[in-house]
């Protein structure tokens, strides 16, 4: 039998999942720049058991057993959320002893800190433009 090795098994390799950066994205040149991937990892504390891991890891580092022991929720579903957290640039883990311990990502931290400063400030400018027009609406009724 011959040697194939265009027909051989696929490696099993981990996709490489990007860090939650902003990037321009242009849909159209017809269309406004968008924000893509730039919720700084906001999307990935949408699951409460991960926000509520998240929350514990900001306050100390833990292991997967220290934080299913706080949790609701199984040692295997920690590890899987844990995963996600990391993958997504929230969280690092080391090895220490015979355990892995994680803690928050300052870099991964900071891109949400980022994020949401933006949103807070373009939702300030709006409200500032909104009050304006609006007492300039105002006093144009009282002349």
């Amino acid at each position: 039998m011959t040697h194939r090795p265009h027909l051989a098994s696929p490696r099993k390799t981990p996709a490489p999942i990007a860090p939650s950066y902003c990037f321009a994205a242009y849909v159209s040149l017809d269309l406004p720049f968008v924000e893509t991937y730039g919720d700084g990892g906001l999307g990935l504390l949408g699951d409460p058991s991960r926000r509520a891991i998240f929350e514990l890891l900001a306050r100390r580092p833990s292991s997967v057993g220290d934080l299913a022991q706080l949790l609701p929720i199984s040692r295997p579903a920690v590890s899987q959320h844990l995963r996600v957290l990391k993958d997504g640039g929230l969280v690092v883990s080391q090895a220490e002893g015979t355990r892995r311990v994680y803690r928050l990502n300052p870099n991964g931290v900071n891109a949400l800190r980022a994020y949401l400063d933006r949103v807070w400030a373009d939702a300030l400018t709006a409200f500032q433009k909104a009050a304006g027009a609006a007492g300039t609406d105002s006093e144009q009724e009282k002349s």
